[in-house]
């Protein structure tokens, strides 16, 4: 990549390298810190999301049952973006599930081992896209795919707000190393994310704003009475819980 590289380009590059497993090329140092990245956040959910929408496409049109499709089409984002998410949904489940006070639901969260709540928090999740993209594609692509999009994108705009609103609950760790995201980073990214649920229409923008709205606050007020703050795996909680809000309000307004 050429050192001349336009910012956004560059932003837009850093935040899929950081956030799927889809290689970038490599980007010239610069004094550009990655928290001022992350309006890009969003952006980068087109990766998944695209990702999803094709092997769903291409699923159906080989006439493999829906329900496989929607399994396969699932499986797809996941692979894309390496269960980073995924992985911070299960450590929080089993941090504030099974820690007793601060110093040890943080070293649970930070434990490479899975425990019960993690993985029923991983079975529920799994089962709750899985089932709201069954009944997506039983909709038909038309439904299915702006769902998908806006699933992934608009759930990655809630996490440079978070990061802004929330502290770090650690001195150290990914979330405290990136910095404090600024507040017009964050209404960006939140910008970004609004857009991409305009193509469901109004009502399906309207309510799953404020369904989103009120998921940011729930998570924020619970990690805050648990640990403090907010960390990398509470991030990926965060757009783990938004997806499955916007899938489901999808089922509800464009299936």
């Amino acid at each position: 990549m050429k050192a001349d590289c336009p910012a956004p380009l560059a932003d837009f590059l850093h935040c899929v390298g950081f956030y799927t497993r889809i290689p970038v090329p490599t980007l010239p140092q610069t004094d550009r810190s990655f928290a001022a990245r992350q309006w890009a956040a969003p952006l980068a959910g087109l990766v998944p999301g695209a990702a999803g929408t094709g092997v769903l496409w291409l699923a159906l049109a080989v006439h493999l049952p829906i329900e496989a499709a929607a399994a396969i089409a699932l499986a797809g984002t996941v692979l894309v973006t390496g269960a980073l998410h995924e992985d911070g949904l299960a450590d929080v489940a089993d941090g504030f599930g099974g820690g007793h006070d601060r110093e040890r639901k943080l070293a649970i969260m930070k434990d490479s081992r899975i425990g019960t709540y993690g993985v029923l928090a991983l079975v529920l999740g799994c089962l709750a896209r899985w089932s709201a993209l069954v009944a997506l594609a039983s909709a038909g692509m038309a439904a299915a795919a702006p769902a998908l999009v806006a699933a992934h994108v608009a759930s990655r705009a809630l996490m440079p707000a978070f990061m802004n609103a929330v502290p770090p609950a650690r001195a150290t760790g990914l979330s405290a190393g990136m910095g404090r995201v600024g507040g017009k980073t964050a209404a960006a990214a939140l910008a970004i994310g609004a857009v991409a649920l305009l193509p469901g229409g109004l009502s399906f923008t309207l309510a799953a704003s404020m369904l989103l709205a009120l998921w940011f606050l729930a998570l924020k007020r619970l990690c805050e009475r648990q640990i403090g703050g907010q960390t990398g795996d509470v991030v990926g909680a965060l757009q783990q819980g938004a997806e499955i809000v916007l899938l489901l309000s999808a089922c509800v307004f464009l299936s």
